[in-house]
């Protein structure tokens, strides 16, 4: 099952928001998906409140999980201040907690970041005016740089290699679609789709948008994911997980 003809499957869900009151929840999902696909990405929102009781939840959940894991955090898991702990607690299971970082895995190039908003196309915000707005605009600006940096370290080390982008952030419009309008600039930002087509990302997965879009693509060479687990439960998916063919 986890190979298709040469190809490596990846399993990817987001927004899984992992509480305190979720011990043994998650343990029947991680055995599947071990025996349907290779690596498992997790788009960010791993924790329900940013608390590290639930962070120590998802890491004893995760053991049951035999394959590769590779997750970014979302804007849940900053809520309490304790993302680093969050991050280190769920690195000490094993987990590639990617941020700005890239990892080879079954001959594919992960590269992660939480990513930021600031809106999409022509009515991306701009870094003028106040130092509030300016700061809010940086940070998406050097998430993008973050994820460039980390997928041109995949091309430095094995040319040619096949590249996955992971985010919690959108990269695009298109995936976002069913959410309110109003909320598009805290939803992504498209300073985080020039990297993917620059750097020839074969496929980017993110969440954050639990009324979006499952799939879309930029300018029909990078396909882009929305596996929000809301979204993937919302398409009456059989698995709670998105599966995709390298």
């Amino acid at each position: 099952m986890e190979e298709q003809n040469g190809k490596v499957r990846i399993a990817a869900v987001g927004d899984i928001h992992v509480r305190e009151t979720d011990k043994g929840k998650w343990v029947d999902c991680f055995k599947r998906v071990s025996t349907e696909a290779k690596v498992l990405v997790i788009c960010g929102d791993l924790t329900d409140t940013g608390d590290e009781g639930e962070a120590q939840v998802l890491a004893e959940e995760l053991r049951a999980c035999t394959i590769p894991v590779v997750a970014v955090l979302g804007n849940h898991d900053y809520e309490k201040g304790r993302h680093k702990l969050i991050r280190s607690m769920l690195q000490k299971e094993g987990v590639h907690m990617l941020d700005g970082e890239a990892v080879i895995l079954e001959d594919i190039g992960f590269a992660g970041v939480k990513g930021f908003g600031g809106g999409f196309d022509n009515h991306m915000l701009s870094m003028f005016g106040e130092g509030a707005m300016k700061a809010f605009v940086q940070e998406a600006v050097d998430e993008a740089l973050h994820l460039d940096r980390a997928l041109a370290r995949l091309d430095a080390e094995r040319e040619g290699i096949k590249k996955i982008a992971v985010m919690h952030y959108a990269p695009i419009k298109d995936t976002v679609v069913g959410e309110p309008e109003a909320i598009f600039p805290f939803l992504g930002s498209s300073r985080l789709a020039e990297p993917l087509t620059r750097r020839k990302v074969v496929a980017a997965f993110h969440g954050h948008a639990h009324v979006g879009t499952l799939q879309s693509s930029i300018n029909g060479t990078v396909q882009v994911f929305n596996v929000a687990r809301h979204i993937l439960q919302k398409e009456g998916m059989e698995t709670p997980y998105y599966l995709f063919d390298v």
